[in-house]
């Protein structure tokens, strides 16, 4: 039980790494082309080089991440039979959306490129979209046949919402008009319980659930079409957690803890990096890179303990 919150955080930077492997896929192909912002303008036909080399690289970084991951992690723990744990009361679901948010933007990313190499709009949901779904169900069967852990019905939903979020956007609006959006802030717990929360600013924004929001954020104009209002302009609903040195209360009694986690709830502006008009296909790549970023702006912010408050700039 005291690796839970590190192990569902061990899951998001695998993807966090695998998700930079396939960007670093694309600069090393682009230093290769005179011209970079030719090289990144998606294909408006399909270029079977660039579908195969998207397939390869994702192949590649993918298989190298599940093998490091096996080898670096569950060969430490003993195996057992296929199996199921019940995790949903930990770190008040903070881990879920963590999923969630990492299937959606590695499925985008898997369509966005396949968008790129020119393939068709079908190719890009079935293939692209569900990379995130694919990579993260085996995550759970390796946790299946851990005796240290076990599948997660929990995290199952969680990474079938996440691609279930982006494939419904592209089938009904043909656009992603609500983004996951990820933020962080230190705390005071991961001094506390450094093992677990992290012992460093790097680990802490993996590990610290206390320091993380998620955020789904909604692009004004996309759905009021009203052209007073700028195209980039986002609405976003954040969600946190607090108080949390383990991952539920019976835990923290049993290793002599008293601990009162309580959830916390935002209102905030936000913008959508991708909304904003240029030319350039280097900047429109920068910018879906960082796009899974809330970005810092005034917010509201509701809890049963501090009750409402603002913030001038909140991150």
């Amino acid at each position: 039980m005291k690796l839970f919150g590190f192990k569902s955080n061990f899951k998001c930077c695998i993807f966090l790494r695998c998700k930079y492997l396939l960007i670093l896929f694309v600069s090393v192909f682009s230093q290769a082309q005179s011209d970079n912002n030719t090289f990144l303008k998606p294909s408006d036909t399909l270029n079977k080089p660039r579908r195969t080399g998207v397939y390869v690289g994702e192949s590649v970084a993918l298989g190298v991440t599940l093998v490091g991951l096996n080898q670096l992690w569950y060969k430490d723990y003993p195996k057992s039979d296929f199996h199921f744990i019940n995790d949903n009361n930990q770190w008040l679901q903070m881990d879920k959306l963590g999923h969630l948010y990492s299937t959606y933007h590695l499925g985008r990313v898997g369509a966005e490129m396949l968008q790129w190499s020119g393939a068709s709009k079908k190719e890009q949901l079935i293939y692209g979209s569900t990379l995130g779904l694919g990579f993260l169900t085996v995550v759970e069967v390796f946790d299946g046949f851990s005796q240290e852990w076990g599948a997660s019905s929990g995290d199952i939903i969680a990474n079938v919402s996440g691609t279930a979020l982006y494939v419904s956007q592209e089938l009904l609006w043909k656009e992603q008009r609500i983004t996951p959006k990820f933020s962080f802030n230190q705390t005071k717990f991961a001094s506390q319980r450094p093992e677990t929360l992290g012992a460093s600013i790097n680990e802490e924004i993996l590990k610290d659930y206390n320091g993380q929001t998620y955020w789904l954020s909604f692009n004004v104009h996309s759905f009021t079409k009203d052209s007073f209002i700028p195209k980039w302009l986002n609405l976003a609903i954040g969600y946190g957690g607090d108080g949390m040195l383990y991952g539920n209360d019976a835990e923290a009694i049993e290793n002599g803890i008293i601990q009162n986690p309580y959830r916390q709830f935002y209102l905030s502006l936000d913008v959508d990096l991708t909304k904003i008009t240029t030319k350039s296909h280097f900047l429109k790549t920068l910018f879906s890179v960082f796009n899974t970023i809330k970005i810092p702006a005034p917010t509201l912010q509701y809890d049963e303990y501090n009750g409402l408050k603002g913030h001038f700039i909140y991150f």
